[in-house]
């Protein structure tokens, strides 16, 4: 429920119906059926599943951006940008950009691949320059090809969960920190993701990967608590992906423990987790790293690979 507008859901239409009933006697309020639009996210429904888009959000965007007549670019961002590197002349109005990075925000909630562009173009709000409002408008562009771009998710699903995590070690070149990122997976379906630059620096790539690791965890064990409280139980082991092997070492051989003493306590949980059997970890190629999509700015051909394993659709697209 937002303010006065709400959304009923289950899986048995008597009892919404009842509902519905009750709440009409209650309240004085209007049923506009079956869900079609909510808060700027719209939904379409067949028996595969829902796909749940922004195209309206996302074409008021590029119209007031100007660049309703741009040619579109295939990615957000270009590879080996040094954006926080960048001397270029500020923003005489800064106001802009911050309108425009906070709406592109709002955006990624069903565009799970903007992640990263976002979370670099939201660390200049305070002080913008001409390259990063560039940037900006580069992922208008990316939107104006594929404005209705959005999550597809399943009616099939075995309702298990999966994380995909990765960790760009000192990503940022100002402070050093690394960045960790992850999705994860509902069945084949995505239902959470982010990317977020760790708190401290990190003295080794396998211990920024080992921390993306921890943080994932949380979210597993937070989201398996949500759906237990729904009513659907997991019994089996969650599964975590990673493409580092140093990090997957670190989980499993106490031998490593000598070397991560300065190591937070909080991080090392993970390793009481997996030998709960919570979760079971599975090592992945670089290449096959759905995560990688979330923490840096890919090739095109890598992108669109990537873009098709989250299951990321465009229903407006030309068949």
């Amino acid at each position: 429920m937002y303010v006065d507008d709400l959304i009923i859901a289950g899986n048995r239409p008597g009892d919404i119906q009842t509902f519905k009933d009750y709440l009409s006697a209650c309240f004085h309020m209007k049923d506009l059926g079956c869900l079609k639009y909510f808060l700027g996210i719209e939904v379409a429904r067949n028996p595969a599943g829902f796909v749940l888009c922004q195209r309206k959000f996302a074409l008021d965007i590029i119209s007031e951006a100007g660049l309703l007549g741009a040619r579109p670019v295939a990615v957000p961002l270009e590879q080996n940008h040094q954006l926080a590197l960048s001397t270029s002349t500020a923003l005489a109005d800064p106001e802009q950009y911050r309108r425009l990075v906070g709406r592109l925000i709002y955006l990624c909630f069903t565009r799970p691949e903007l992640s990263y562009s976002v979370h670099i173009l939201s660390q200049f709000m305070q002080c913008p320059r001409e390259e990063h409002w560039e940037a900006a408008l580069r992922v208008v562009r990316y939107l104006k090809g594929n404005p209705g771009q959005g999550v597809f998710l399943s009616s099939e699903s075995d309702l298990r969960l999966h994380g995909w995590c990765d960790g760009d070690w000192a990503g940022c070149p100002l402070t050093r920190r690394s960045l960790t990122d992850w999705i994860v997976f509902l069945g084949n379906s995505p239902v959470s993701w982010k990317t977020k630059k760790q708190h401290i620096v990190s003295r080794s790539s396998a211990e920024a990967e080992y921390r993306s690791m921890a943080m994932t965890t949380c979210e597993l064990t937070w989201l398996k608590a949500l759906l237990e409280s729904l009513g659907v139980s997991h019994p089996t082991p969650m599964s975590l992906h990673c493409d580092s092997q140093s990090a997957l070492h670190m989980l499993q051989n106490p031998v490593f423990h000598e070397r991560t003493k300065h190591i937070e306590v909080d991080c090392h949980f993970i390793r009481d987790v997996i030998v709960a059997g919570s979760i079971t970890t599975k090592f992945v190629t670089s290449s096959l790293q759905l995560a990688d999509i979330f923490i840096k700015a890919l090739g095109k051909q890598q992108y669109e690979f990537l873009l098709r394993k989250l299951g990321i659709r465009d229903l407006h697209a030309p068949t």
